[in-house]
């Protein structure tokens, strides 16, 4: 079983996947980090010039961001469930003002954390889709499922091989994620930000946003938090594209159903918001 786990790591790199993600992540966290790092200096640079000079104070930039927030909550026209994001985010803001905790300044954690959060839906299952989707439906395309099966091992075993290497590869990659979100921001933000308190623990009680239960944490707990479930996340769509890659048997159907499973559920969920069920869907 080693053996075989082992032939499938080298198959996965040799294929260079590895590669082609990580030149992906370069350009979309530098391209992201340098977007958010441009944004706030405008925000600065602005703040300034209406206060007439005075000096950078984060409690002003977030009243100046509560303001932006509520305006576009008093906006008919945006759909019910941004409205309902934008006014969960008003509460927060307040509520950090209200215990000086500072939200705004970007440091490399907190893009980390939000990279791993937006990137959750959509782009790092593509990711995880790319590393897997071929892993078995390439055997079929290339013919080489023959000599595979001309093993004296029993075809579940060979199946078992390729999950379990599969699932280093992508435990792997999400570390890459984070490591390369991290150690890239930080390059433009030159912040850490590990150690500062973070608050976490709201809930949504009746649409109104509740803090009882709310603990203070640091950034670096935090961090941890969301990347396992990131991990977990990612190897439940990586099960998802093996199996189709079994039952397919040419690459490309197999890349094509799980691209058209993923951006089709991002599109249910939100043309589909007031069902009930769709909550219940995944991909």
């Amino acid at each position: 079983m080693i053996s075989l786990i082992q032939n499938e790591i080298m198959k996965i790199l040799l294929k260079k996947k590895m590669i082609l993600i990580i030149l992906l992540l370069l350009i979309f966290v530098s391209l992201l980090s340098y977007g958010q790092k441009y944004s706030y200096d405008k925000n600065i640079q602005r703040f300034e010039a209406e206060s007439g000079g005075i000096e950078y104070d984060w409690k002003s930039l977030t009243n100046q961001r509560l303001d932006e927030l509520e305006k576009r909550s008093q906006d008919e026209f945006i759909p019910e469930e941004v409205r309902s994001s934008v006014d969960r985010e008003i509460q927060q803001l307040t509520y950090f003002i209200e215990n000086d905790i500072n939200p705004i300044t970007p440091t490399a954690s907190k893009f980390n954390v939000q990279f791993a959060e937006q990137g959750m839906t959509l782009f790092i299952p593509l990711l995880v889709v790319i590393l897997a989707a071929d892993l078995v439906s390439n055997e079929f395309s290339k013919k080489t499922i023959k000599v595979l099966l001309t093993r004296a091992v029993p075809r579940w075993k060979v199946l078992l091989s390729k999950y379990v290497a599969l699932i280093m590869m992508t435990t792997i990659l999400v570390f890459i994620i984070g490591v390369l979100a991290t150690t890239v921001s930080y390059l433009f933000f030159q912040q850490w930000g590990f150690s500062e308190p973070i608050i976490t623990g709201f809930n949504l009680i009746k649409g109104e946003l509740n803090s009882d239960s709310t603990i203070l944490i640091s950034r670096f707990q935090y961090t941890l938090l969301i990347y396992s479930l990131v991990w977990f996340v990612s190897i439940v769509v990586a099960s998802i594209t093996l199996l189709i890659s079994v039952v397919v048997e040419n690459s490309p159907s197999a890349i094509g159903i799980l691209m058209a499973a993923l951006i089709g559920g991002q599109f249910l969920q939100f043309f589909l918001s007031d069902w009930k069920l769709v909550q219940y869907f995944f991909v």
